[in-house]
């Protein structure tokens, strides 16, 4: 027979860690769900909808980070919702010192700016590292799928641009003009010969030119992620720095691992702390010579550390 004076304690840090936030209401809590990329099937939000209705309150919360989270669960509940959002094939995400769910855009599938499929990204990412402990803090990742970077891949601490690298066969070159007026950031200019002159240090890998030239001329030598480290938001925000270009799509959970592997050694001893606060400290050399080893094609030869983001919160 249960004895009815005993309560029932609950761990909080733990609740939270599984996705499970404790709100202002007595016994009352947000429940995070895990939506890799922001991507949801109709069925799915119909199913997550079906959820709310039964034991949430009047609304659902789209976080920053393209989760759903339900508002107003009852501990009580936690069984049955888990549950039933299951039988709708949705999980529930997690918080805490770990790989949290991946943001991404839409991609190369539809959006016409897409270079790289983020998509494709985000789910492999998530399949394989969602959940990781670092020990320390919090580690997200984020992918854009072209130098607009919609999703602001920089404040995360690793995030992930698509770039490709444009050159010019001049032989199928006809002097249309186009590539000219499609790049907006100045790196093509016309020559005296009425031909398209290249300055590839202003640059910004978008592909602008190989999507508008007719003769194929401009062509893609070189497709790949773009890779920023050590970005956050918060109270103390910071701009990740580049450390990678043109990262092949297959190789980012092993790029994403290996960054794991340092920080949490560099980490060791700091208590909670982000990464890109543990490169400040450390350097960017040392983040550097751990990442040639494995990617020595694609880990630039020099960077600054993380920069940051001056705000007027606090001052006078």
């Amino acid at each position: 027979m249960a004895d009815n004076n005993k309560t029932t304690t609950i761990d909080l840090n733990n609740l939270k860690a599984g996705g499970f936030i404790k709100e202002r209401g007595k016994d009352l809590f947000t429940v995070r769900l895990r939506v890799p990329g922001g991507r949801m099937t109709v069925p799915r939000l119909k199913k997550i909808a079906e959820v709310a209705e039964k034991f949430g309150g009047e609304f659902v919360h789209l976080s920053m980070r393209q989760s759903i989270e339900l508002i107003n669960i009852n501990f009580k509940d936690f069984d049955a919702v888990t549950e039933e959002l299951g039988e709708g094939g949705q999980k529930v995400a997690s918080c805490g010192a770990r790989v949290r769910v991946p943001t991404a855009c839409g991609g190369c599938e539809y959006n016409p700016n897409g270079l790289v499929d983020t998509q494709a990204a985000a789910l492999e990412v998530d399949q394989k590292l969602f959940g990781t402990e670092t020990s320390h803090h919090k580690f997200k990742v984020g992918f854009a799928g072209c130098p607009f970077d919609c999703p602001k891949s920089a404040t995360n601490d690793v995030g992930f641009q698509g770039a490709i690298w444009p050159e010019l066969d001049l032989d199928e070159c006809i002097s249309c003009g186009l590539c000219t007026k499609s790049c907006t950031d100045g790196a093509i200019e016309t020559g005296a010969d009425g031909k398209p002159l290249f300055h590839s240090d202003r640059c910004t890998w978008c592909g602008d030119c190989v999507k508008v030239c007719p003769t194929d001329a401009w062509r893609t030598t070189k497709k790949g992620y773009t890779v920023r480290i050590g970005g956050k938001w918060g109270r103390h925000p910071l701009v990740g720095t580049l450390f990678a270009t043109f990262l092949p799509e297959e190789q980012v959970v092993e790029f994403i691992a290996a960054v794991l592997a340092w920080y949490k050694e560099k980490a060791e001893g700091l208590g909670r702390i982000r990464l890109g606060d543990v490169i400040i400290r450390e350097g960017t050399d040392s983040l550097l010579s751990h990442l040639r080893l494995k990617f020595p094609e694609n880990v630039v030869a020099k960077t600054i550390p993380p920069q940051v983001i001056e705000t007027q919160v606090g001052k006078p």
